[in-house]
């Protein structure tokens, strides 16, 4: 089958200029079976699914990301500057750090600090600090605002470790004001600055790191609802 990049099969113009991307390609399925009108899937290449719908009246895809930079930097990568895609947000969960944070609280990143080498690549003189789309995150806690649901702006942790071996490390972290750990953020605002785009970063508290415990059934997929909806209100054509 030929295929446009070796991890993407969507011809040009399959892929809005706005793309939401939850970690879990089954969670982009339920996205566009939920909330997109005439939703078609552009990619199943390696189960990461992708779809292109319509959500009120705007064109608006879903796609995976997987897990952690590296997987969110090759498709973020891919859908800036082989699809044109202007913007691309992340919707998934977070570890909080801070202890006014609730499970079922949104964290929409503001900045992304990191453990990872990922900025090598650019060869800069000095420490780069990746940030999200001022358009993207203003418009993103004015809906949050509008819903009269819990939330923080502020920094995230994007690590390239799940099971930490030192959770000291985290503490520094936490001490810095940083509000929660995930994987991906600083990647895609990375990929983002690179390409001239717009990125942002939007999570559900799934967890308090170092307590026991996540976020209940029961609650998850409405707070993932509000999550998700948020992120279709604020794209774009």
């Amino acid at each position: 089958m030929q295929t446009t990049t070796p991890h993407n099969s969507a011809l040009p113009g399959d892929i809005a200029g706005t793309v939401l991307m939850p970690g879990d390609p089954l969670r982009a399925k339920f996205i566009a079976e939920e909330y997109l009108d005439e939703a078609r899937c552009f990619n199943t290449i390696r189960g990461m699914l992708g779809f292109t719908g319509f959500y009120k009246g705007k064109r608006v895809s879903v796609m995976g990301s997987g897990m952690g930079m590296p997987s969110i930097g090759i498709y973020s990568y891919e859908l800036y500057h082989v699809y044109q895609v202007e913007a691309i947000i992340r919707i998934g969960t977070v570890g909080g750090l801070q202890p006014s944070l609730l499970l079922g609280d949104l964290l929409i990143g503001m900045g992304a600090c990191t453990d990872s080498n990922y900025a090598d690549q650019y060869h800069l003189p000095g420490t780069y600090a990746p940030i999200a789309g001022w358009h993207l995150l203003r418009r993103a806690a004015e809906e949050a605002e509008r819903r009269g649901c819990r939330y923080q702006v502020g920094n995230l942790l994007s690590s390239d470790v799940f099971y930490c071996d030192d959770m000291e490390d985290l503490s520094k972290w936490k001490k810095m004001g940083v509000l929660g750990v995930e994987m991906e953020a600083a990647a895609l605002y990375m990929n983002a600055a690179r390409a001239g785009k717009e990125a942002l970063a939007i999570c559900t508290v799934s967890n308090q790191i170092g307590c026991e415990g996540f976020l209940p059934v029961e609650k998850q997929m409405e707070t993932y609802r509000t999550m998700m909806e948020i992120a279709l209100e604020i794209a774009e054509k």
